[in-house]
């Protein structure tokens, strides 16, 4: 058996990484235990510049997800969730003041009764026009029935700005990224592993960009790290709002894109979700 090497992580926890890592004033808001896992979880947010204020806490244990990586660097989860304090997450009265955007995605949509909270979070934000990106990052052995969960992700997209999802995700979920732009995002874009990625837009715009080359370590994170990356790039240029969005052309687009490549290849060369920082992308 190897040995266990444990690592911070979960989804949304690795794009608040990301943000602060990338210097964007970025907040958590999930509910994490006070075991020794919890603690360490809040102090990686910190160490990375994330306000950790909107952050509930709990006696139940941390969720735990076991990785297990291929050859190629991609990697198979088993998780232990049972009684987990994330999944007992509430959703906030109000939303602090200066919030512009929200990321949402993969077992916190997934996990009740959290996942009904997320779920009235994410339209709430959209209603107070916030700008929301969701990233499915389908777990499948979490989901007890496909068909429920794709219902209620079709359900998802009128209250959301920006769509990413994998090609594995999106072969899952079914639909096209055109079916999806005609449901409510502004924008999808489509992550192709080492091809790279694709966006498509309200607007008619269709980008591709090819990706890094690294010596891949695994993949962990580096999608979580694309998620951080776009909401960057948007944010630089004034771009978090549905219009923008839509509106942005092909040539901010694509740096877009390869913006979000580079950073997500620098996850990829180290072990772990370890996304970079923003001198890394500067000296790349």
């Amino acid at each position: 058996m190897p040995a266990l090497a444990p690592r911070l992580g979960g989804g949304p926890y690795n794009t608040a990484i990301a943000l602060g890592r990338l210097g964007s004033p970025a907040a958590f808001c999930s509910r994490v235990s006070t075991d020794a896992f919890g603690d360490a979880l809040l102090a990686g947010l910190r160490a990375a510049g994330v306000d950790v204020r909107h952050v509930q806490r709990g006696d139940e244990p941390t969720t735990l997800a076991v990785a297990s990586i291929g050859a190629d660097g991609s990697a198979g989860y088993s998780f232990y969730i049972d009684g987990t304090a994330d999944r007992l997450f509430s959703a906030p009265s109000r939303f602090p003041d200066g919030v512009r955007a929200m990321s949402f995605g993969t077992c916190s949509l997934v996990l009740e009764p959290g996942a009904t909270a997320y779920e009235q979070l994410m339209r709430d934000a959209a209603e107070h026009g916030v700008c929301t990106v969701l990233d499915p990052n389908i777990r499948s052995g979490l989901i007890p029935d496909a068909d429920s969960y794709r219902d209620r992700f079709r359900g998802w997209l009128p209250s959301v700005t920006l769509l990413k999802v994998s090609e594995e995700d999106a072969r899952w979920l079914g639909g096209t990224p055109q079916e999806w732009l005609a449901s409510g995002p502004a924008a999808v874009v489509v992550t192709r592993g080492g091809d790279g990625l694709r966006v498509y837009t309200r607007g008619g715009v269709e980008v591709s960009v090819p990706g890094v080359a690294v010596d891949v370590v695994d993949t962990i994170g580096a999608g979580d790290t694309v998620n951080a990356a776009l909401l960057h790039a948007l944010d630089a240029r004034d771009a978090l709002s549905a219009d923008a969005v839509a509106g942005l052309g092909a040539d901010d687009w694509e740096t877009v894109l390869r913006f979000a490549a580079r950073a997500a290849a620098i996850t990829c060369s180290r072990a772990g979700a370890e996304p970079p920082y923003a001198r890394e992308l500067h000296e790349a």
